[in-house]
């Protein structure tokens, strides 16, 4: 498929965050038990604390979205907001990468993950920008998979360090850190093209008292969707079945440590899931022209519930990455396709605020999924019941999307 010069600058995006996105859920994680390890706190796991810090910064960005999107809507606000925000994510993201206390370094990738986080809730809706409806399932597919196979460049540079710091003088620390440093660059270095060749094309005009004008028009738009009765379904089905895909692409390295799996095959294993990823997200465009996307999204859904089952008995190396093979499988296609969903409702001139909404809706179900693996950490001292309930989320979200499945075939009907 061929793609205008805006669409592929939108696609190196992904290409440039998922690199951080890959970082923050392997070798982060893995790094802050280290740190943890060395001044834990009673029997109390590193996974614990690592889930409330998560939950805090999914809060934040939950209650900061909407108003963003709101204000974001305005012409010639986009922009601003998102280079301020990536500003943010790339500043933190180098702050944390030179400490070694873990409670500060909390407190900074808490920072660093929020401006990363408020970037893609106006990443998102630059889909509107850049494409047409009939393209948007190809193009949400294509940014996906080309960040999953882009992010492996940096990361493999990074693992590079981390396993053999000697063979280039450096500490375990030291390459550790370095390889922090190495996805930020990327992350800034891939953001260029999107600057230079993306513009606003949808807004509203500029308005006085913006950023009050923006929190009452979060109301009329939660209103609007809530009329919605197909897309407030799909937020709420969207809720429940990503808090899973979020949970478990954010835990995973953390909770395979406290498994008691080997460091480097877990960081290797996340990497196969990303080169399994690329070639399924691009075939979940090919199966978007062909199949219903809810259909193919209850697929999707239907994995991951398979993998939450799976991984409660986990405690071998091979099961992890049998594990990591088959959320290559669902990963791209039930995010990607979701995103491109929700585009094709949404009013193209305030698709900013909509996908704040979208967003928050995420970000809160990736609160609770962090939240349920602390309270399990703190109860059982070991959090694998949180990652079997995940699967009452998936099946609940199948059960809503059925429900908008029935309203398309009686509106066929009509």
């Amino acid at each position: 498929m061929k793609f205008t010069k805006a669409e592929k600058s939108w696609i190196l995006y992904d290409v440039a965050n998922s690199a951080f996105t890959l970082v923050t859920s392997a070798t982060l994680p893995i790094w802050f038990a280290y740190l943890y390890n060395l001044n834990p706190i009673g029997a109390i796991p590193a996974t614990t604390f690592f889930a409330i810090t998560t939950s805090i910064s999914v809060a934040i960005i939950a209650l900061l979205s909407p108003l963003m999107g709101a204000i974001a809507d305005h012409k010639g606000l986009k922009r601003k907001l998102f280079v301020g925000s990536i500003a943010v994510g790339i500043l933190g993201g180098l702050a944390f990468s030179g400490v070694t206390q873990w409670v500060l370094f909390l407190v900074l990738f808490v920072i660093s993950r929020t401006g990363y986080s408020l970037a893609n809730v106006f990443y998102d809706s630059m889909l509107i920008d850049v494409t047409t409806d009939e393209k948007m399932d190809s193009l949400s597919a294509y940014g996906y998979a080309f960040g999953y196979i882009g992010s492996t460049i940096p990361f493999i540079l990074g693992i590079i360090l981390v396993m053999m710091p000697e063979t280039f003088g450096l500490t375990t620390q030291t390459a550790t850190q370095l390889s922090f440093v190495i996805a930020l660059v990327w992350w800034l270095l891939f953001t260029i093209p999107l600057l230079r060749n993306v513009k606003q094309t949808y807004y509203r005009e500029r308005e006085p008292h913006v950023i009050s004008r923006s929190f009452k028009q979060i109301a009329v738009t939660f209103r609007k969707i809530k009329a919605n009765r197909k897309m407030f379904l799909f937020i709420v089905a969207y809720f429940f079945y990503i808090d899973g895909v979020y949970t478990i692409i954010s835990m995973a390295s953390i909770f395979g440590k406290e498994v008691g799996l080997e460091t480097n095959g877990l960081i290797l294993a996340l990497l196969l899931t990303q080169f399994v990823a690329f070639p399924f997200a691009i075939f979940a465009s090919w199966l978007a022209k062909r199949y219903n996307i809810l259909t193919l999204l209850k697929c999707y859904i239907g994995i991951y519930a398979f993998v939450a089952v799976f991984g409660f008995q986990l405690d071998q190396q091979w099961e992890f990455w049998f594990l990591a093979v088959v959320v290559g499988l669902a990963q791209g296609g039930v995010q990607s396709l979701s995103r491109s969903y929700f585009g094709k409702l949404v009013p193209k001139e305030n698709s900013n605020e909509y996908f704040g909404f979208f967003d928050i809706f995420g970000k809160y179900a990736d609160l609770l999924g962090p939240l349920l693996m602390a309270a399990s950490g703190l109860i059982f001292h070991q959090t694998k019941y949180a990652i079997l309930f995940m699967v009452t989320f998936f099946i609940f979200g199948i059960y809503l999307l059925n429900k908008i499945s029935k309203i398309d075939k009686e509106a066929q009907k009509v």
